[in-house]
């Protein structure tokens, strides 16, 4: 059984028994999605469970189920006129109003008219619990054919109902529920521009930051921004950081736009290219500043200075990058990596005694700076960093520099990886061989030693259990076409060939 059908099951073993237990207990009744695992799956194995579920009995007798299993089980019946028969009762019990709310986009007319009708005159009295989860729910269904009308019907409820209810949506644990929340709120002109400058600040989805942040600088009045942009600028979160930094253009007539210096080190990227922005409205060059902080005594460079100059320096800049990385810091030697590499200055000289860096984040770039001169970079070199003993970042470096060596090395890499025990580079290495068909594969492979191509072909052979042997006798067509083959493609190769495209 899929685990999606987890609420379902319980719902019909609930029913199975006689229990009348709550749904609360059966299932996670503030979360959204378990109402809507709960609905498809009942229908989705209604033939499994066809002794359990309600039948037409009880429709033609005018008694609904007796508890809320019951009915919440009639609501999800796959049989539309139950389903419709359960609505008036299901409608009366708050803790059912989310499985009216799923009705209102049937695909069965009848149903999908009766439950908007009752979900209309049940949303007036609903509470805030019961309200925030019919929203979810809606807001979800809302991508149905016809889901429309309940998320119209909802919002409309928010918009008429008083700031009480409003605002316990606000915290709201669904994503959805919380962004129509705040965007109702602002609407309603709820909240003062230091106070949705608080939430912008605060927040950690990016929706409610930027409605939150706009709202705040769209509604701060002249002399009243000092508050508003403490907030924003004080942000832990970059794009909140971003929108006050962007906000002082505006402000330059009181001459705050010199605020936006300090943010050119800023260790977001968005905010120092914010920062760097600001500055040039207003006639000044940000990069005197990125040099004269990667010049200073090394204990005060900051890594955002460092990657600021890499951003919008000049190849001369190279220079004061590369003392940088010897820097005791591993953050700064990353971004003095990332900026040579920025700048067209990522030599192989100076960048290969760094593949062996302590810091994860030094090898990472580095490894993407020598992508380009993968070929020149000796390949037993390579290959010792690529030993089970070495640590992991220092392996997915090495196996990247190996892919993007001769092709049979890179042939050679991948299937040496097939069985490695880190599931990372293992997986890498089983997707790429079969993508693995170079032009050059068959002469590359005719230059190699008779001990190097012996030992190819042995991994090849070795591989066939994990590959299967269409792919290995791909693999070895494409090594040996031309050597004394003309070309001929193996059987599997030219039906492959001769089937119609999929």
């Amino acid at each position: 059984m899929n685990k999606h059908d987890e609420p379902a099951r319980k719902a019909v073993d609930a029913v199975r028994r006689g229990s009348a237990a709550s749904l609360e207990t059966l299932l996670d009744a503030g979360d959204a999605e378990h109402w809507i695992a709960l609905d498809l799956g009942i229908r989705r194995r209604s033939w499994y469970w066809s002794d359990t579920l309600p039948s037409m009995a009880w429709v033609r007798a005018g008694e609904p189920p007796a508890n809320e299993p019951s009915l919440a089980v009639a609501l999800c019946h796959p049989d539309g006129r139950i389903r419709q028969a359960a609505l008036v009762s299901g409608a009366a019990v708050p803790a059912l109003l989310p499985l009216v709310a799923v009705r209102c986009a049937d695909w069965v007319v009848p149903v999908r008219a009766q439950a908007r009708e009752l979900l209309r005159a049940a949303l007036a009295e609903a509470d805030p619990t019961t309200l925030a989860t019919v929203t979810a729910v809606v807001l979800r269904t809302a991508r149905r054919r016809h889901g429309e009308y309940a998320q119209e019907l909802v919002v409309e409820t928010l918009r008429q109902a008083d700031d009480e209810l409003t605002d316990a949506l606000l915290g709201s644990r669904d994503r959805a529920t919380r962004r129509l929340a705040h965007r109702i709120a602002i609407g309603r002109d709820r909240f003062s521009p230091a106070r949705l400058a608080r939430l912008a600040a605060t927040d950690d989805d990016v929706v409610v930051q930027d409605m939150c942040a706009d709202a705040a600088l769209a509604r701060v009045g002249d002399g009243r921004h000092d508050e508003v942009l403490r907030l924003l600028l004080g942000s832990r979160h970059s794009r909140v950081r971003a929108a006050g930094v962007t906000a002082l253009t505006a402000l330059g007539r009181t001459g705050r736009a010199e605020e936006a210096t300090a943010f050119l080190v800023d260790r977001s990227g968005i905010v120092r290219a914010c920062a760097r922005w600001v500055l040039r409205r207003n006639g000044q060059d940000p990069l005197p500043h990125y040099r004269k902080a990667c010049a200073g005594p090394a204990a005060a460079v900051s890594p955002g200075a460092v990657a600021g100059l890499g951003e919008c320096g000049t190849r001369a800049d190279a220079d004061l990058l590369r003392p940088l990385l010897a820097h005791p810091s591993g953050p700064v030697r990353a971004r003095a990596v990332g900026g040579l590499r920025t700048l067209g200055a990522a030599e192989p000289t100076w960048l290969r005694p760094l593949l062996d860096d302590p810091s994860a984040s030094v090898v990472r770039e580095v490894s993407v700076a020598l992508v380009p001169y993968a070929a020149e970079l000796p390949e037993a070199w390579l290959w010792e960093r690529l030993a089970v003993d070495r640590p992991r970042h220092a392996r997915t470096a090495a196996y990247r520099l190996l892919s993007g060596h001769r092709s049979t090395v890179r042939l050679r890499c991948h299937l040496s990886l097939l069985d490695d025990p880190e599931p990372g580079l293992r997986g890498r290495a089983r997707a790429a061989v079969p993508r693995w068909d170079p032009a050059d594969a068959a002469s590359v492979y005719a230059a190699l030693s008779t001990g190097e191509r012996t030992h190819l072909d042995t991994l090849i052979d070795r591989a066939e259990p994990v590959l299967g042997g269409r792919v290995v006798e791909l693999l070895r067509w494409y090594l040996r076409a031309g050597r004394g083959t003309h070309g001929a493609q193996p059987a599997v190769v030219r039906q492959d060939l001769a089937a119609p495209p999929r």
